[in-house]
């Protein structure tokens, strides 16, 4: 499988001699042309200094002044260097001190001049770690001399690339002024011009090629899965087997369903729910998600590839999957009628929805029913199904609509809000997902109702994680610029309605649900919705808790439900598995006082390391190194889709003219997509 100079530069622990064979097994080289690859590129990183040889074995050596970042360059060819911690500043590089670098591309740069005054430090590339093109849109030209290049339409990209039209490549004298995919074959070598392959011809312009076609090519999306990555799908248990359900709780008998599309792809089915009533008016809420760590080490090409795509794309009716399909058939889908093996976050809570308690155990389940929103919002408005059979069915659905109504409760009074944006699809995954907010977009509550249910399940693991061992994927949003909202709010004066900020330098989740409320009572809701919705920053993935705006929480949430369609959440799973597994629920083997490591009671009661210490620094090690890679392709996904968004948007549609609202843009000139 192929490797980045990343996942390399990675595999190195702190002043620690590792073999060229201890490479090959972590970065899964198994081909002699991927040995052959890691070895050549081992001596390169010795020669320029990064690495150091002794007696066979290799080490990175520590640089002074030497960071990584991502580079952002302008069309004017100057770039700085962003680094991923946000307290850092930002390193200018002249075009000059490139070193054939790209915009976008992921680089260890060399401090040359401090940062003084105003003035950014200065730097130059001193090794390009991930190349972040793989492919360009183009449009190609036929130079004087009757060469063919291929001219990229994003201006950051400042060069062109030799075309040969000896290669298997559409007939390239047809092809020109055509806008075209092209294949980066080689990057720059010396003075040599980069080399491409043209894969594809897509129109004369962007208004004559499909859309989600565009996209793809834009955002070099994979089509398909690496033949590793299908053989070990396939080497896979057809069944599960008796074996496979020891020590685990077992939930067959329970009523279990699964809620979402009328015809469901196989990726959103990676969690369940059930009910029941225990004594004295409390319940026992059950969110069950797959078990894939059970089948995947994290050395696997499964697991490994999965970390490269970092979540499944939904753009329109096409999935971009985090696992190939049958992967999602034998092992990772909660389908009806199978039995599956998953973790279980089995809440207690009280006749007003108080979280009494919680735990987390494995087990093995039964999924009965698969139910559409529109099923389920059906048996919420009275419609009874024909079977009656189904009586406990409805039951179960009703209660837990009165359970998501005292969780939204509970929501609101901490100061969460709701986005209505009827223009957009609900969050395909169930929960808040990457807007960070609950999003109500459809006439039916059930979106709501599971969106609640999942993201309380998801806030108790994250804290479980936190009070065992300090670790998680956590997630993080930070609250609007004020400067922001307070064009919004001048806006908001001019059409006569006037609000104002709880505090005027700091925003509040609190402000959100004022301008919430008041908006879902005007005629130009929409709008303002979207608005709002502009002004919300990111959700970032973090090793560190913090707070969440969208939710309105302190600290400890992050998610771990969609383990099928978020990277994330399967490192949440490796890492609540591996503290269960290795984890020490006494101070000492002597002791007699102990915890139950799977338990809420045990929070607050341990004063020791609960994992062995070499098991602890192989975790925070896992997601100290996961974290940047997968913000960058919750961007990209974020990006892809948004910008097929604008492309589908009808033309008509006047853009808001608000700067950080670009969506309805595009329809009018989707050019401006390809180099946005």
């Amino acid at each position: 499988m192929e490797f980045s100079i990343t996942a390399l530069l990675n595999s190195f622990a702190e002043d620690k001699l590792i073999t060229p064979k201890a490479l090959e097994k972590k970065l899964d080289c198994q081909e002699s042309d991927a040995i052959r690859q890691l070895h050549i590129t081992l001596e390169a990183l010795e020669r320029i200094g990064i690495l150091v040889k002794e007696r066979g074995k290799y080490k990175r050596l520590p640089e002074e002044g030497v960071v990584e970042g991502k580079l952002r360059c302008s069309s004017k060819g100057f770039c700085f260097a962003i680094q991923d911690q946000d307290d850092t500043e930002d390193i200018y590089i002249r075009e000059s001190q490139l070193n054939t670098a790209w915009n976008g591309d992921r680089v260890l740069v060399k401090v040359t001049k401090e940062g003084r005054r105003r003035r950014s430090p200065e730097g130059e590339v001193r090794l390009i770690l991930e190349r972040s093109n793989p492919s360009v849109i183009a449009r190609v030209k036929k130079t004087e001399a009757g060469d063919y290049r291929a001219v990229p339409l994003d201006d950051r990209l400042l060069f062109e690339l030799m075309l040969n039209p000896e290669a298997e490549d559409p007939n390239l004298e047809e092809a020109v002024d055509q806008l075209v995919h092209v294949e980066i074959v080689r990057y720059p070598l010396g003075q040599h011009l980069p080399l491409g392959r043209v894969t594809q011809v897509l129109g004369s312009d962007a208004q004559s090629a499909a859309d989600t076609e565009l996209v793809f090519c834009k955002y070099d999306l994979p089509r398909t899965f690496p033949e590793a990555v299908l053989e070990a799908a396939e080497a896979l248990p057809r069944k599960l087997r008796k074996t496979d359900q020891k020590k685990r709780l077992a939930f067959q008998n329970v009523l279990t369903l699964t809620m979402g599309d009328r015809d469901p792809n196989l990726a959103q089915l990676d969690h369940a729910f059930s009910l029941e009533q225990l004594k004295g008016d409390q319940w026992r809420l059950g969110v069950h998600v797959t078990d894939l760590v059970y089948y995947l080490d994290a050395d696997s090409p499964l697991d490994r590839y999965a970390s490269q795509r970092g979540t499944s794309m939904f753009l329109g009716d096409t999935v971009v999957p985090l696992f190939p399909p049958l992967f999602l058939e034998r092992i990772g889908a909660l389908t009806v009628g199978d039995e599956h093996l998953a973790i279980s976050i089995l809440i207690t809570l009280n006749a007003t929805g108080e979280v009494l308690e919680f735990e987390v155990q494995p087990s093995v389940l039964q999924v009965d029913h698969h139910l559409s929103y529109e099923q389920v919002q059906g048996i919420l408005e009275g419609e009874t199904p024909a079977d009656k059979t189904l009586k406990p069915l409805v039951e179960t659905i009703s209660h837990l609509h009165t359970l998501s109504q005292q969780l939204q409760q509970q929501r609101y009074q901490r100061g969460c809000f709701d986005l209505h944006l009827p223009t957009r699809p609900p969050q395909i995954l169930g929960d808040e997902g990457d807007l960070g907010a609950v999003i109500v977009s459809a006439p039916t509550q059930t979106h709501r109702m599971v969106a609640d249910i999942l993201a309380l399940a998801n806030q108790l693991v994250l804290s479980h994680l936190q009070a065992l061992a300090g670790l998680g994927v956590f997630q993080i949003q930070a609250p609007p610029d004020p400067q922001d909202l307070q064009d919004l709010l001048k806006l908001l004066d001019n059409i006569r309605l006037p609000l104002s900020l709880q505090q005027d330098n700091t925003v509040q989740p609190q402000d959100f649900q004022t301008l919430t409320q008041t908006f879902a009572t005007s005629e130009i809701a929409p709008i303002l919705f979207e608005l709002l919705h502009s002004t919300l920053k990111p959700v970032q993935y973090s090793a560190i808790p913090g707070p969440h705006f969208g939710l309105a929480l302190v600290q400890n949430y992050g998610h771990f439900t969609s383990p099928l369609n978020r990277y994330g959440d399967l490192l949440n799973q490796r890492i609540l598995l591996a503290i269960l597994t290795t984890g020490r629920d006494r101070r000492t083997s002597r002791a007699k006082e102990h915890v139950n490591l799977r338990h809420s009671s045990c929070h607050g009661q341990i004063t020791w390391n609960v994992v062995p210490p070499e098991v602890q620094r192989e975790l925070e090690a896992m997601v100290i190194n996961a974290i940047p890679h997968l913000n960058e392709q919750a961007e990209l996904a974020r990006q892809a889709c948004q910008d097929l968004m604008g492309l589908q948007k009808p033309s008509r549609c006047k853009p808001i003219p608000v700067k950080s609202y670009r969506v309805s843009s595009l329809a009018s000139n989707p050019t401006a997509f390809l180099c946005a």
